[in-house]
């Protein structure tokens, strides 16, 4: 159920939305942070959520305040504002189902028990996922975190609203298409991955009509682009779709990490996605509760693969 109303002290659209199911804000939304620092997102002293956003209507700030386990109070400042009030429910997992999951794994049964509440969500948002995902191709976390930064901070607008900290809203695809070679490589950005950045923007209208498509055929348009393989379209799905199927296949990490958490040994990625193919359509969720339970293992051993500058080649 939703309620709103207009601040007009404030300008901003203050939404109340109660729901059905028990909600947890910050789980919920905290795949969209990309790392400490993340100039589109921020948890103040309170707990609120932070974020901005980019919608047709314009540009947006908004703030998500958890009131108990099923009411949570919304607050948005920018153009985009009242549309965004259409978006809260898909937005904080509303319509995630997951009735028929019904995992097995004694691991994964007690992940679910602990965290009932666990809902994914969907932005609705194609190129606003899109381009972190690129940035974070074959590159450590950290890496990509700065190189986000960066050109957010650079290209993006100010945030409407009384941000805690100064925040930005990411640059449209116009911008994004616009952005001088020179400037990715200050931003540690490769040519491979920039070129797909300015690619995918070039196609933004199509690529944000994924949104409405079906699973296979979104992925399918998506990977017609050179440069998004499996896990770039799957990070999207996650975050865009609110797909529960979306599996990260290729990620650096993923396949020891389940492996290692219901085996007690490593999976590459073949393995993986045939041992959780019973899971179907809920792999990600079950991935997302290893995480979310702290029940996500792996061994550390060896030295981590290097850091990778780019500005001085």
């Amino acid at each position: 159920m939703l309620s709103s109303d207009l601040h007009a002290s404030s300008n901003s659209v203050v939404t109340e939305f109660v729901s059905e199911h028990p909600m947890d804000v910050a789980m919920t939304l905290s795949p969209l942070r990309r790392g400490k620092g993340d100039p589109t997102f921020e948890r103040d002293s309170a707990g609120s959520v932070w974020r901005t956003s980019r919608l047709p209507s314009g540009v947006l700030t908004y703030r998500l305040t958890q009131i108990s386990r099923f009411r949570v109070r919304s607050e948005a400042w920018g153009a985009g504002a009242a549309e965004f009030t259409g978006m809260l429910p898909a937005l904080l997992g509303n319509a995630d189902d997951a009735s028929d999951f019904a995992p097995e794994h004694p691991t994964l049964i007690q992940a679910h028990r602990e965290f009932p509440h666990l809902r994914l969500g969907r932005t609705g948002l194609v190129m606003e996922a899109l381009v972190p995902a690129i940035l974070e191709q074959r590159v450590h976390g950290v890496s990509a975190f700065a190189s986000w930064r960066r050109l957010v901070t650079k290209f993006g607008e100010r945030a409407p609203g009384p941000t805690p900290r100064p925040m930005f809203v990411p640059p449209a695809a116009d911008v994004w298409r616009m952005i001088p070679s020179w400037e990715f490589h200050l931003a540690n950005v490769d040519p491979a991955r920039s070129k797909t950045i300015v690619r995918c923007a070039q196609s933004a209208g199509r690529l944000e009509e994924t949104a409405t498509m079906t699973a296979a055929d979104a992925t399918r348009r998506l990977r017609a682009i050179p440069g998004v393989g499996v896990w770039t379209a799957a990070e999207v799905a996650q975050r865009a779709f609110g797909d529960p199927d979306a599996l990260s296949v290729g990620d650096y990490h993923l396949a020891a990490v389940v492996g290692w958490s219901l085996l007690g040994r490593p999976l590459d990625d073949d393995a993986m996605v045939e041992y959780l193919e019973p899971l179907a359509p809920h792999r990600f969720r079950a991935v997302r509760l290893l995480a979310v339970s702290g029940k996500a293992i792996k061994p550390k051993f060896g030295p981590r693969t290097p850091l990778v500058d780019h500005t001085g080649h």
